[in-house]
């Protein structure tokens, strides 16, 4: 997962292909325990997606520009279009599912 503190480089990879976006904190226990299932859970369902964390603490604007004033928030872009947005209280599993139909659409057209 890349650490992201560029807002021009966020948006490069929102267009370009698939991303998921976990905005978190140093300071938040669940973001931290968050942020190695999802890079598992991305390795073993959708490997070509790529992954971005977003540290709320340090990139302020960038958070507040996507909306985030609580953590943990993921939101998953494909091609652009924002498919799907998780806050504070989830499972990964209702994640996964909530990307598999968009994810596997867009992996087929490639």
């Amino acid at each position: 997962m890349h650490e992201i503190t560029d807002i021009e480089r966020l948006e490069e990879m929102k267009s370009s292909g698939a991303v998921l976006i976990l905005f978190g904190g140093k300071q938040c226990h669940v973001c931290q325990v968050l942020r190695p299932k999802l890079e598992n859970m991305l390795q073993s369902h959708y490997p070509d997606m790529q992954a971005a964390y977003v540290d709320c603490e340090t990139s302020a604007d960038i958070c507040a520009q996507h909306g985030v004033f609580s953590l943990p928030v993921v939101k998953v872009y494909i091609e652009g279009m924002q498919i799907s947005e998780f806050a504070r209280s989830f499972s990964v599993d209702q994640l996964r599912q909530s990307i598999y139909r968009s994810y596997t659409m867009w992996h087929e057209s490639r």
